[in-house]
C-alpha cells in the first residue's frame, strides 16, 4: 500500500511539474511585442480550411483594434503542401513590403483551388510575378527557412496546440488584464478584444 501511494504521489508530482513548466512557457511566449499592450497570437496551417475561414476575421480584428497579429506556423502532417507554403511565405517575408503576409492571405483566399504541390508552385509563381518578385531556383538552399517553420511547430507542440487555428488574445497585464486568453470561439473574438483593450486602457476601436 505504501509503495502504491509513493508511486501515485510521484506521478502527481511529475504531472504538476509538467503543468507548471507549460504555464511558465506560455507566460514567456504569449505576450505582446515590445511597445504593444494587446496583441493576437495565432498558430495556423495554410492548408487548413478553418484557418482560411477565420483568417479574414483575424485580419479585420487586428486592423480595427490596431493591435499586432503574431502569426506562427503549425503545418499539420496530413496536409501535403502546407509546409512548403509556410517556407514560401517566410522567403517572401525577406522581400519586404509585407509580401509574406500578403501571400498568406492570398493562399487562404484561393485555398480551395490549391490541391497539390504543383498547384502551389504555380500559384506562388503567379503571385510573385504579380508583385514584381523573381523566385529563386531553390527557395531555401541552406534549410534556414525550413528550420524556422520546424521551430514554430515545435513551439506549438510545447504549448499544447493540437489543432488549427489556435489563437490567443495576449496583454502586458496592465490594469489587471489577463496575460493570455485562448480564443475558443471566434465569434467572441471582438468581445475578448474589447475586454483586453478596456482593461489595459490601450488600443483603438
Amino acid at each position: 500500500m505504501i509503495r502504491k501511494l509513493a508511486v501515485f504521489l510521484a506521478a502527481i508530482s511529475v504531472s504538476l511539474g509538467a503543468a507548471m513548466a507549460q504555464s511558465q512557457l506560455k507566460a514567456s511566449v504569449l505576450k505582446p511585442p515590445p511597445g504593444a499592450h494587446v496583441a493576437i497570437v495565432e498558430f495556423y496551417d495554410l492548408e487548413c480550411p478553418m484557418c482560411a475561414r477565420e483568417n479574414p476575421v483575424l485580419k479585420a480584428a487586428a486592423e480595427k483594434y490596431h493591435v499586432p497579429w503574431l502569426r506562427h506556423d503549425f503545418p499539420l502532417p496530413q496536409h501535403n503542401w502546407s509546409f512548403q507554403a509556410a517556407v514560401n511565405a517566410r522567403w517572401l517575408d525577406t522581400q519586404g513590403h509585407n509580401l509574406g503576409n500578403d501571400y498568406r492571405d492570398a493562399v487562404f483566399a484561393d485555398q480551395i483551388n490549391i490541391e497539390t504541390k504543383d498547384d502551389l508552385r504555380n500559384f506562388t509563381q503567379k503571385f510573385a510575378q504579380q508583385h514584381g518578385v523573381s523566385l529563386p531556383f531553390v527557395m531555401d538552399p541552406q534549410g534556414k527557412l525550413k528550420a524556422e517553420v520546424e521551430a514554430d511547430r515545435t513551439l506549438a507542440q510545447r504549448l499544447g496546440v493540437h489543432q488549427t487555428p489556435t489563437a490567443w488574445i495576449v496583454t502586458d497585464g496592465s490594469g489587471g488584464a489577463a496575460r493570455y486568453n485562448e480564443v475558443a470561439d471566434f465569434n467572441k473574438l471582438y468581445t475578448m478584444l474589447d475586454q483586453a483593450v478596456d482593461r489595459t486602457g490601450h488600443g483603438k476601436r
